[in-house]
């Protein structure tokens, strides 16, 4: 990321690359075979443009191609944007689009694609999007293949947003037509990327199939990618074991299990390919509802939680304690302290008993003060038992914590439709820019029902949202750091949220697949250069 910053004057000027390496096949690749991905839990939907569910990157990003990519340097590179200029004063960016590309239904992409996927879409209904795309006021397109996003003032992180998990190019002659919430292609996706969707078997798979019309001549390399949902932990170990499926990321892959699998003969473990994703983990409180409105109680949940024992009992070591909604990867570019409010101590507990006795949460007769109910992540066995470790270590605080279990899609409407929780965990990523993955967390203008990963807390502060503010359009640095570690400090004092570690994620490759990790989004690539020996 910090090289990103520090090339900022790179993309000032005309920046344009010719990515010869992706765009010619070479000899040593072979073409043809079928990589059998897992992903768990199933994803509720496809429309990337309407959630950001891990499940569901994982499968559209293949389909979905966005007008960038981005290398392991955190660079920009061309994809169906071949070359672009950012005016000096930032409030005109300005895309060539690269000829030839057409949709899976055959139709050509073209600049009115890019606009009604940026103003009606991404401004619109991506999570996301309205935040990342704020300043931009208007889309021009003078020609078929030029793109000119106009904006009120200068917003330098939005170029890392334009990759086709990010920033999906839709097509308009099918997505204009009818409701975008309730479209009939949301679960049959059309994009312009490498596969195309060709079946969805619910509860079994998703199959996507070689696209023949890719614009990178002679990719993509596979002829298919099925994305397999096993919902038992040691079925899924197993089937990787036996070669039955190939790939696995973000968690699909047991923790327990990722040491014993790196010295399996074919199975490769990485922790590479979330560099642009840096996802901390989050005991989500809703400050809506008492008690959790009394700053005194969500300070004595963060102080009965071990988080190093979190980490290394539940999540086996791949992790760190985290400090705030922002992850020590943003340290490198100077946005990111640790200077706050500090809840991992020694004497936590007893910390925690004093802030409840002083709040009026007196123990009663059964040794309770109150009840709360906790609704697990439906994402796996690690957050099960993450849910049975905050019921654990808040009684022993006198707080008697129920466990709720739902699936996927009752988990997401329950918690940022309905606002109908105590408690639950969730994980956001960083993503490229505190702006883009950051703020959400803890912003006033990300407080919108059914705007998912989001402002669940429903906890907002009038001074964090001036800073975050003046964090946005800051070019230097060193002020934004300085915003930042004051939105941080308060965001701390207050602890509307108990960010308990950044995640480290272990990928399971089968060996004979190769260039499967080649940017920094990992399993939310499209998979292009995948290969077998």
């Amino acid at each position: 990321m910090l090289k990103f910053y520090q090339n900022l004057s790179v993309i000032t000027a005309t920046f344009l690359v010719v990515m010869a390496a992706l765009l010619m096949p070479a000899a040593a690749q072979k073409k043809g075979g079928t990589m059998v991905m897992i992903v768990q839990p199933e994803p509720p939907t496809l429309a990337s443009y309407l959630s950001t569910s891990g499940p569901i990157g994982q499968v559209a990003a293949k389909v979905y191609d966005g007008l960038l990519e981005y290398d392991m340097d955190m660079q920009p590179q061309p994809s169906l944007a071949e070359s672009w200029n950012l005016a000096a004063d930032g409030k005109t960016l300005t895309f060539k689009l690269r000829k030839g590309v057409i949709f899976h239904d055959g139709k050509p992409l073209t600049s009115a694609d890019v606009q009604f996927s940026i103003m009606k879409v991404a401004k619109v209904t991506h999570p996301r999007g309205p935040n990342t795309f704020r300043s931009v006021t208007a889309v021009e397109t003078p020609d078929p293949y030029t793109v000119i996003l106009k904006l009120d003032q200068a917003a330098p992180y939005m170029m890392m947003a334009f990759s086709g998990y990010e920033t999906p190019i839709l097509p308009k002659h099918i997505f204009a037509n009818g409701d975008l919430r309730a479209h009939p292609n949301a679960n049959k996706p059309i994009g312009s990327g490498p596969f195309k969707f060709t079946e969805w078997k619910k509860g079994a798979y998703i199959r996507l199939d070689k696209n023949e019309n890719y614009w990178k001549k002679g990719q993509p390399y596979l002829d298919r990618i099925v994305a397999r949902f096993i919902s038992d932990p040691s079925t899924r170990t197993a089937a990787l074991e036996k070669g039955e499926a190939h790939f696995a990321a973000m968690g699909a892959v047991p923790f327990n299990d990722a040491k014993r699998l790196s010295a399996s003969k074919n199975v490769t473990i990485t922790t590479r390919g979330h560099e642009l994703i840096s996802p901390v983990a989050e005991l989500l409180l809703n400050t809506r509802r008492a008690p959790l409105n009394n700053v005194s109680v969500r300070k004595a949940i963060a102080y009965a939680i071990d988080r190093k024992f979190v980490i290394d009992n539940i999540w086996f070591g791949y992790g760190k304690p985290a400090t705030g909604p922002m992850s020590s990867n943003f340290a490198p570019s100077g946005l990111y302290t640790d200077k706050v409010t500090q809840y991992q101590v020694s004497d936590g507990i007893a910390r925690a008993n004093k802030l409840l006795d002083e709040a009026g949460f007196k123990k009663k007769a059964d040794g309770f003060r109150f009840e709360l109910m906790h609704d697990s992540l439906p994402y796996g066995q690690e957050w099960t038992r993450f849910g049975e470790y905050i019921a654990q270590a808040l009684g022993k605080i006198g707080i008697k914590v129920n466990i709720r279990q739902e699936d996927v899609a009752r988990w997401l409407k329950r918690t940022y439709t309905d606002n109908d929780f105590d408690t639950t965990a969730n994980y956001l990523y960083n993503l490229s820019d505190p702006v883009v993955g950051v703020h959400r967390a803890i912003s006033a203008k990300a407080i919108k029902k059914g705007r998912v990963f989001s402002n669940g807390s429903g906890w907002s502060n009038k001074r964090v949202d001036e800073l975050f503010d003046k964090a946005t359009v800051e070019p230097d640095l060193a002020k934004r750091g300085e915003y930042y570690a004051e939105a941080l400090k308060i965001a701390a004092d207050n602890i509307p949220i108990i960010w308990t570690h950044e995640m480290n994620f272990p990928t399971a490759i089968n060996k004979k697949f190769k260039d499967v990790i080649v940017s920094p989004l990992g399993v939310y690539s499209n998979f292009d250069r995948v290969y077998t020996e």
